[in-house]
């Protein structure tokens, strides 16, 4: 592999960040749709109790997933920042230690999960009706656990190696395989959760295998063999460091959203339904920002390993802007039909009255998080990941609850405060960002000038 023909770091930046971004879109998409799937079979062909299971059970086995893909993005930024300085024994070393790591997540997380099945289920104030199936849904989707791991750790391998296109392919296998089976076991068989549970992990099992036996048969652009599965300590320590605080950051801010619905859940079911039905287009609004965030922090540790710096920054700056532009344009789209976008997940008209309030002060985050995201890919790609869970944590559990909840007491029934609350704290995480980033720059240029 040489160093000119590698485009993240040789090639125009922007042209290169779009083409690379553009993947990691479409795979999000079909992340997203992948999700919506079994909810949509199951509501269509079983009862209430098999739809509310599938949505608690999905919730409780998204915090594994999270916590899988923010270890991930250590191994991601380890192994982009070490093909970036043409290291090829230390990319292969990465590759295998992120592979021997997440083995051993596998069996330590698969195993707990399902000793902790019954008060997980029970924490979440899981409808008596709901109970067996959602323990049953979560047991199955449990069990596959091993196939999320892996197809995560394929994945972030291939994007820490540049190629953002090939992960895209196993999800679109997966999505595939996923809704077949949904009709087949939820419609045809009438298995219900337990058939939309079976569709999932067969979904990700064969992603993950499609996606083992592809990087087999193909290979990795520099030698390696079977003693790079040798665990390094110094290669484990460093995944962990990048990628630990991104996982817990994430399973906190999830825990948080739970928090966040119990309050909104106080103000009752329109409500409720209205919020819940704006979460779930503001999911796709953010996938933008997201994508670019992620395509950022590869080109990031790429540049940082290559000793190219501005060129770093300058993907940054470039990925905020493509990030802003679509932020923008979804905003403004929140602000002219928000009644139409509720409309696609709800034909209630209070629901879509309440939940075109929400969006419409909650669509502002559209513009902030481009910000936000693209400048924690920058810290994540220096693997400097501990301060994006710092002020992430911060803005969550000392303004995004805070406000929520404040808001709640003084709202006169109009959703319309409420959705204040995300972008105050977005707001608050620009400022943290802003003024570490400075100080980051600034030792970076004292420790340059004294060379």
């Amino acid at each position: 592999m040489e160093k000119q023909d590698n485009r993240l770091i040789n090639g125009k930046i922007a042209p290169v960040l779009l083409e690379f971004a553009i993947p990691f879109m479409v795979a999000s998409f079909l992340q997203s749709v992948y999700g919506a799937v079994d909810l949509f079979v199951v509501g269509r062909y079983t009862g209430s109790a098999a739809v509310s299971a599938v949505s608690i059970g999905s919730q409780l086995m998204m915090l594994a997933t999270i916590l899988v893909q923010g270890v991930c993005m250590g191994g991601t930024v380890l192994i982009g920042q070490r093909i970036g300085e043409e290291n090829w024994a230390g990319a292969a070393n990465a590759v295998g230690n992120q592979c021997v790591l997440f083995a051993g997540l596998a069996v330590v997380v698969t195993p707990l999960m399902l000793a902790i099945n019954r008060p997980l289920v029970a924490m979440m104030q899981t409808p008596v009706e709901a109970v067996a199936d959602c323990r049953l849904y979560l047991m199955i989707c449990t069990l596959g656990f091993p196939f999320i791991v892996g197809y995560n750790a394929v994945s972030g391998i291939y994007r820490g190696l540049g190629d953002s296109r090939t992960p895209v392919y196993f999800i679109a296998i997966a999505c595939a395989v996923n809704v077949a089976l949904d009709f087949v076991l939820v419609g045809g068989f009438e298995m219900g959760a337990e058939g939309a549970a079976v569709a999932t992990i067969a979904a990700q099992g064969v992603s993950f295998l499609c996606g083992l036996v592809h990087m087999i048969r193909k290979g990795l652009s520099f030698p390696f063999s079977r003693h790079n599965f040798r665990p390094r300590s110094r290669d484990i320590s460093w995944i962990l460091k990048v990628g630990l605080p991104l996982a817990m950051q994430d399973v906190l801010v999830h825990f948080s959203f739970l928090a966040i619905s119990a309050i909104i859940n106080t103000l009752g079911l329109v409500a409720s339904a209205a919020v819940g039905v704006a979460e779930k287009f503001m999911g796709f609004a953010f996938i933008p920002s997201s994508v670019f965030s992620s395509a950022v922090a590869t080109m990031v540790a790429q540049n940082v390993g290559a000793g190219q710096r501005k060129r770093a920054v300058s993907s940054m700056r470039y990925g905020i802007g493509f990030s802003l532009i679509c932020g923008v344009l979804i905003c403004l789209l929140c602000q002219t039909v928000p009644e139409a976008l509720i409309g696609i997940f709800s034909k209630d008209e209070a629901v879509i009255t309440a939940g075109a309030q929400y969006i419409r002060t909650y669509s502002i985050d559209c513009v902030l998080v481009s910000f936000v995201f693209c400048m924690n890919a920058y810290f994540n790609g220096n693997g400097q990941s501990f301060i994006c869970f710092a002020h992430s944590i911060a803005a969550t559990f000392l303004i995004r609850i805070p406000v929520t909840w404040l808001m709640s007491r003084v709202s006169t029934g109009s959703l319309l405060p409420m959705g204040l609350a995300a972008p105050a704290a977005s707001l608050f995480s620009i400022v943290v960002c802003l003024l570490y980033f400075w100080r980051h720059e600034s030792r970076l240029k004292q420790s340059a000038a004294l060379k």
